[in-house]
């Protein structure tokens, strides 16, 4: 007889503690083989195929595509060597193996990050080929739905048929009675459109409401939009948080005259030959920066309470996409021509607007570079994208009032601000640092001399 194995959810790596499930690759009685992809999920930092480690036939899935399930959590069971559904029912045998401990061999690809220990959520299964109906402990709803909401009558006292634990916080924080729910999904499963809907009918204004309907209403209304701080925006915001918390940072900024390196990238793209972009000439200078100043790339060590040096420069630029903030990295840049700068700088921003970046693509990164002003802003204090040291910021390029060679002209300025950690250097460092980017800034023969 076949034995039933579960895979779980694995590690992805990089702290990632959830993923959520956006495409099923195969389905119950399929047969897989060793490695296969099975389950297409979105963490908060890429698109991952999960694959899965044994072979044989899939007897149970667990989850509906757009749930969001907890690194541990079982993702599906398999008959390894089976080549039809067993007998019995896979779905008992799934539960236990949840309990007993089962754990598969590590998959090819994925780290074993434990810095942040996963949440354990159960999460029961919902596709099996033989399998128990779906039972949830009843939860008490954290508000009364108002009377102009059109929903199912109240069902009769009993276990209320809902899986996630996101659709029960959207009921509860938007005072929905999931007991006064239908379900569309399998079974009469209460899924999160379900309440959404409920929500939307509860938002909606009635044509004459009566006066108790309208206080309901009211304050529902006053509650406010209710905007889930997960996936992506949940990982910026631990990110954030932690370097407000942690590091010590400070920013100093200079104006520089940016006319001429303007008209360097214009002579170097007026040849035959790759076009190179003013980020990557400034990506140029910052690796130049860096190996004069080295202490700006590097880390805090806060367990062994030591500043460690790095020896490459991985750098990161922040790209703005639908779904969000990302810093893909660009490895070795120090290593680079403004050419293969510019040509990295192309191929990871177009796979950060896809939605294909790896998460080795967005981490690693010893420096950041931040352009902000495609914004049309001039200056920004930045955090720090931490475990990093420093960023530096560079606002919009535009003509400005500007004395040169003891006259007034109109010249192409731009500011430039250094956010640095001052646990690794003091404000001559970061100022010498600053200047020299500056200096190259407004005369690109500096750079040129010090290669």
């Amino acid at each position: 007889m076949p034995q039933v194995m579960e895979f779980k959810l694995p590690d992805l790596g990089e702290g990632l503690t959830e993923a959520e499930i956006v495409r099923w690759l195969v389905a119950v009685g399929d047969v897989v083989a060793i490695d296969q992809p099975v389950v297409e999920v979105e963490t908060a930092k890429a698109m991952v195929e999960v694959p899965c480690p044994y072979g044989g036939v899939v007897t149970a899935r667990f989850g509906e595509e757009g749930t969001e399930l907890p690194v541990g959590a079982p993702l599906i069971t398999v008959a390894v060597g089976a080549t039809s559904l067993p007998a019995e029912a896979p779905a008992a045998q799934a539960a236990e193996a949840e309990g007993a401990g089962n754990v598969p061999r590590p998959l090819i690809g994925y780290g074993e990050d434990h810095s942040r220990p996963a949440r354990r959520r159960r999460v029961r299964p919902v596709t099996a080929a033989v399998s128990a109906p779906v039972v949830a402990a009843p939860v008490a709803p954290a508000a009364p739905v108002a009377p102009a909401v059109p929903v199912a009558p109240p069902a009769p006292a009993g276990p209320v048929p809902v899986i996630s634990p996101l659709v029960r916080k959207l009921a509860k924080d938007g005072g929905v009675d999931l007991r006064a729910l239908t379900g569309s999904g399998p079974d009469g499963l209460i899924l999160r459109a379900d309440v959404e809907a409920a929500l939307a009918a509860l938002r909606a204004p009635e044509p004459a409401p009566a006066p108790a309907a309208a206080v309901a209403a009211a304050t529902a209304a006053a509650q406010g939009e209710r905007i889930p701080l997960k996936g992506l925006r949940g990982l910026v915001a631990d990110k954030l948080s932690r370097s407000r918390r942690e590091i010590p940072d400070a920013t100093c900024w200079v104006d520089a005259d940016a006319t001429e390196l303007m008209a360097a990238r214009a002579a170097m793209n007026a040849v035959d030959g790759p076009k190179i972009s003013v980020l990557a000439l400034l990506a140029r200078i910052c690796t130049a920066a860096l190996a004069r100043y080295p202490e700006l790339n590097s880390t805090v060590d806060l367990e062994a309470n030591e500043i460690v040096r790095l020896p490459a420069v991985h750098l990161g630029f922040a790209a703005q996409t639908e779904r969000g903030l990302m810093v893909p990295v660009v490895r070795d840049a120090q290593h680079r021509s403004p050419e293969s700068l510019s040509a990295e700088f192309a191929r990871l921003t177009e796979l950060a607007r896809t939605g294909k970046l790896t998460p080795a693509d967005l981490t690693g990164g010893t420096f950041t570079l931040n352009n902000y002003g495609v914004f049309g802003v001039d200056g920004s204090t930045p955090i720090i994208n931490h475990p990093e040291a420093a960023m530096l910021g560079v606002g919009r390029i535009v003509p400005k009032p500007w004395v040169h060679e003891g006259e007034l002209a109109v010249r192409k300025v731009v500011q430039l601000s250094l956010t640095f950690d001052h646990r690794v250097c003091d404000g001559g460092t970061a100022g010498g640092f600053l200047r020299y980017v500056a200096d190259c800034v407004e005369s690109p023969a500096v750079l040129l001399r010090s290669l």
